[in-house]
């Protein structure tokens, strides 16, 4: 399992990182990023991919 943190202090939620981890992000009805903050090893390259384009360098891997 890894672990995942966003800095909400910090996402402007524009929602990069939902097309690289659907999975894992998502804007809800009010625009607002949610996500879980645990996944399956097998989505850490869409995770990973999704803390790199992320504008803010808001998300990160808690390792």
């Amino acid at each position: 399992m890894i672990k995942i943190e966003v800095d909400m202090a910090l996402c402007q939620h524009y929602g990069q990182c939902v097309f690289e981890a659907p999975n894992i992000f998502k804007l809800n009805d009010d625009d607002k990023l949610e996500y879980v903050a645990s996944a399956d090893d097998s989505e850490r390259d869409n995770v990973e991919s999704a803390v790199d384009v992320c504008p803010m360098q808001a998300i990160r891997i808690v390792e």
